[in-house]
């Protein structure tokens, strides 16, 4: 959070992306992005829901451990979905310090203006971090009629920006500002002192945040305004799986580079086909995916879900 708070001081951007797993929360912990975001946005791109709203808290938190594992440096936070904050504000407490407690987040991310103000006093107090968003709040699909720029007029202008100041007074560190003219965006980010993140709301924003399945284009249909597609991921995908499929039917896969006989030789010397030490294939051990070792069956009290993650609270 200090490192995010000193980048906006010195004019540097911040970059976030989402991420969902171990195996894309390494790979894009490996390119220096200063944000991993657990958004509540897997229950539309992970789980194939219509908006946010059915996603659990309990999803939340099984995300957030899996990204946790897989990020060693990124600054993470874990997105609030619909209902886990808004019934009460003990409930609201404890509900966000699980997502710390046992997905292994540093700082929570609650949709909402200065309604939530003192919630987010609270979590402050407790050492709880927390990132604003406002704008267009997705949770707030069907009050808003959709997934709509917010803020055009003047009132409703004054309100976000109303609702970002709440928020930097009752201690969030930082805010993001979702589906809002460039023009807006850009007096919100020069009126505070904390750090803004900016989707759909132009480039003034002292950092940007984008749904990595977007960036990465993995969804053909989908193609709104505010996204920049770096790849083509989903033409690239249906011709690996299709160059796969026409392998496996023809017969060419599996070949002899991949096929182990019984008792040949191998490089160190044994001839069980192991590589030795037992580890199949001479390379990742049985019971591991992406080279991510299996998790233990219970983790020990105390110890956080995180791994080396749990080290980064300084961030």
């Amino acid at each position: 959070m200090h490192t995010l708070q000193k980048m906006k001081q010195d004019g540097q951007r911040i970059t976030v992306l989402t991420a969902y797993d171990a195996t894309f929360a390494r790979l894009l912990d490996q390119t220096g992005i200063e944000v991993l975001l657990v958004g509540d946005s897997l229950g539309m791109v992970v789980q194939g829901q219509p908006n946010t709203l059915p996603v659990t808290l309990e999803d939340v938190i099984y995300h957030c451990r899996a990204v946790a594992r897989g990020a060693s440096r990124a600054h993470l936070v874990g997105d609030m979905p619909f209902l886990s904050y808004q019934a009460g504000l003990d409930q609201a407490v404890l509900n966000c310090g699980r997502v710390l407690k046992e997905g292994g987040a540093e700082a929570v991310k609650l949709e909402g203006g200065a309604r939530h103000a003192d919630l987010v006093r609270r979590l402050t107090q407790i050492g709880i971090p927390v990132m604003g968003h406002v704008g267009l709040t997705p949770q707030s699909v069907h009050t808003m009629g959709g997934f709509k720029v917010q803020g055009r007029d003047e009132a409703t202008a004054k309100a976000i920006l109303d609702d970002a100041v709440a928020l930097e007074q009752a201690g969030a560190y930082s805010i993001v500002l979702e589906g809002i003219p460039g023009e807006l965006a850009q007096e919100i980010t020069a009126r505070l002192r904390i750090p803004t993140i900016g989707i759909g709301a132009g480039p003034c924003c002292d950092g940007q945040v984008l749904v990595i399945y977007d960036l990465l284009g993995m969804d053909d249909s989908f193609r709104p305004r505010f996204v920049k597609r770096y790849e083509n991921l989903a033409l690239r995908i249906r011709t690996a799986v299709e160059s796969y499929a026409k392998d496996v039917r023809a017969g060419r896969f599996p070949g002899e580079e991949h096929t182990v006989h019984s008792r040949e030789p191998v490089a160190n010397g044994t001839a069980d086909g192991t590589g030795g030490g037992g580890a199949p294939y001479g390379s990742v051990e049985m019971g591991t995916l992406g080279g991510f070792p299996s998790p233990p069956a219970t983790e020990p009290a105390g110890q956080s879900p995180s791994g080396s993650h749990a080290t980064n609270h300084a961030r």
